[in-house]
């Protein structure tokens, strides 16, 4: 195995992992589909990057943690669901951003190019989505009483506009990772494809954040060896398998 592909397993399947751990959650909340106007919203910065040639996830940071903070104080202040807040913004995200990217170099912001991560670039990975991966955990308990209900949570002394921050920030700093691996086009497929796939095949909370972490890196690992043999994008061939998995736990689901 050579290194430029050890190099794209690993951030795959750190990034992947994560995602659909993450995914577990954002699913429960009736949020997976807001990682997708996110990844629109990091247009602007990964178009920026491709131009002046530097990594695309650095580009996207800025953008997508700029909107999470847009997006938070408007939700605290008027109240209206974040993934509706998270869809009213991100159109003008794709729109500055078509305004100067070449058409032509659009193809790495739409779908990703993993396969030329150098080693850097996997280490901020692996830092970043362990750094996620805790804080999910840390407030995975507190945001499903607050789904529940945000009046319980005040009741047994949640900080809900402090998990809020937390958990849009986690979704923040994954949807910019997400960008590298499948493209600004395809990161809420990321995200929620194997968390519906979990949901299909677990028995319990426990089972259904585990199953979720493992589709979610699983995906990466078959996508890539795949593009490797085919020389096919990708980000595109891990959403694919991540989407074939789904499609297995339907035939495959528990009986209820």
């Amino acid at each position: 195995m050579n290194s430029q592909l050890l190099y794209s397993l690993i951030a795959g399947i750190s990034i992947g992992g994560t995602a659909g751990y993450l995914g577990s959650l954002m699913l429960q909340k009736r949020m997976s589909l807001s990682a997708g106007p996110l990844g629109h919203l990091a247009f602007p910065g990964v178009a920026l990057a491709i131009i002046y040639g530097f990594d695309i996830s650095l580009g996207a940071f800025p953008f997508i943690i700029l909107g999470i903070i847009f997006i938070w104080l408007l939700q605290n202040k008027t109240k209206i669901p974040t993934e509706t807040l998270t869809a009213v913004i991100f159109s003008s995200g794709v729109a500055i951003s078509f305004l100067f990217l070449p058409i032509n170099q659009a193809e790495e912001a739409l779908v990703g190019n993993i396969s030329q991560v150098g080693f850097l670039e996997v280490l901020i990975s692996i830092i970043l989505s362990f750094l996620v991966f805790i804080l999910t955990k840390i407030i995975y308990k507190q945001m499903i009483i607050m789904n529940i209900s945000e009046d319980l949570a005040k009741v047994e002394g949640i900080n809900v506009k402090k998990y809020n921050f937390i958990f849009l920030l986690c979704i923040a700093i994954i949807v910019a990772l997400g960008v590298k691996l499948v493209g600004a086009l395809l990161t809420a497929a990321l995200v929620s494809i194997p968390a519906a796939t979990s949901k299909n095949i677990s028995w319990s909370m426990k089972s259904y954040s585990y199953f979720s972490f493992l589709l979610g890196l699983l995906a990466p690992i078959v996508g890539i060896i795949l593009s490797k043999l085919t020389l096919l994008p990708a980000g595109i061939l891990i959403i694919l398998s991540s989407a074939i998995f789904f499609l297995i736990s339907v035939f495959w689901r528990k009986p209820h």
